[in-house]
């Protein structure tokens, strides 16, 4: 009588596991491993359901269904890392999470813990004006100590996108804007509404072609040009893509071995900071810049695994 039951009524569970998992898209990237480990649930109900069935069907014994529920543990126990995500308060303050935190967020972080570990998706009115609409008025800096770069604002944000493969590095040979005929990473502005990471997956695909499924905050770096521009970039890195490489109106990208990287026809700041990050570090950067030339920086790095 009681697998009757559970057969019967089994199927408004595998909704419920499949509702919340469309509810995950909504919060994709961030949700992207909490998306596969329902879909794993999801797998593994639908298999203790098919053995509740054949045991029905076939008039065996009721008690077969606790060694088939132990049969389908053992196969999920391989999968636990992947299923085992999911957390009722913050990974780092121990705060109470609340059901789209649970369900969606892969970081099981709050929101206050989460700004601070994501300074990058912070956004305001002053970073969501649109380019062409900033005034800009020369700047006298000509040292990164002569800047409060507490209270310093960018006039325009934007954000850059290092794709990994092997000992490969996926780079562009820009063709417009700031930085027209040097070598630099896929990126561009952040739009309204977009968040960082969002506008870092967006510009890799409409400058090469290529999709990244997901990205890693690297880093900020603040740029302070002598004609008044305040520019603010947020770095990323990804390591893993679809689709084929294709020439835009943008950029000619093309791939480039990590250890032959062309700093001489890069951005100046690039050799300074890059270096660190590729081998793990978090940096924060600020820098005075005449036109293409660099007057001065200052370059914070941050390791990652001491902070965990």
């Amino acid at each position: 009588m009681i697998l009757e039951t559970i057969a019967n009524n089994y199927l408004w569970f595998l909704v419920a596991i499949l509702v919340i998992n469309m509810y995950q898209r909504k919060h994709v990237p961030r949700s992207n491993n909490k998306r596969i480990a329902t879909l794993i649930i999801a797998s593994l109900a639908m298999l203790w359901q098919v053995f509740i069935v054949i045991i029905i069907t076939r008039g065996w014994p009721h008690y077969l269904a606790v060694p088939a529920l132990a049969l389908t543990v053992a196969i999920a126990y391989p999968f636990r890392k992947r299923i085992l995500l999911f957390r009722n308060t913050c990974a780092q303050c121990g705060v109470k999470l609340n059901f789209t935190q649970i369900v969606n967020f892969d970081d099981n972080l709050c929101d206050e813990c989460y700004a601070k570990e994501h300074p990058e998706t912070i956004s305001d009115e002053k970073e969501a004006i649109e380019p062409e609409e900033t005034i800009v008025t020369p700047s006298q800096y000509t040292d990164v100590q002569q800047i409060d770069w507490d209270e310093w604002e960018p006039t325009e944000v934007a954000v850059l996108t290092y794709l990994f493969v092997d000992d490969q590095v996926l780079l562009i040979h820009k063709k417009t804007g700031l930085g027209k005929g040097l070598i630099n990473a896929p990126g561009g502005h952040i739009e309204e509404g977009e968040t960082a990471d969002e506008a870092a997956m967006r510009e890799i695909t409409e400058e090469t072609g290529l999709s990244v499924p997901s990205v890693t905050y690297k880093g900020r770096l603040d740029f302070q040009f002598t004609d008044g521009l305040k520019m603010r970039g947020y770095i990323f890195f990804a390591g893993e893509y679809e689709g084929e490489l294709i020439e835009t109106d943008e950029a000619l990208p093309f791939w480039c071995k990590v250890d032959e990287l062309p700093y001489d026809k890069m951005w100046e700041d690039d050799v300074l900071w890059l270096p660190p990050a590729i081998k793990g570090m978090r940096v924060n950067g600020c820098f005075i810049f005449d036109g293409e030339k660099m007057l001065s920086h200052q370059i914070e790095t941050i390791d990652d695994t001491e902070e965990e």
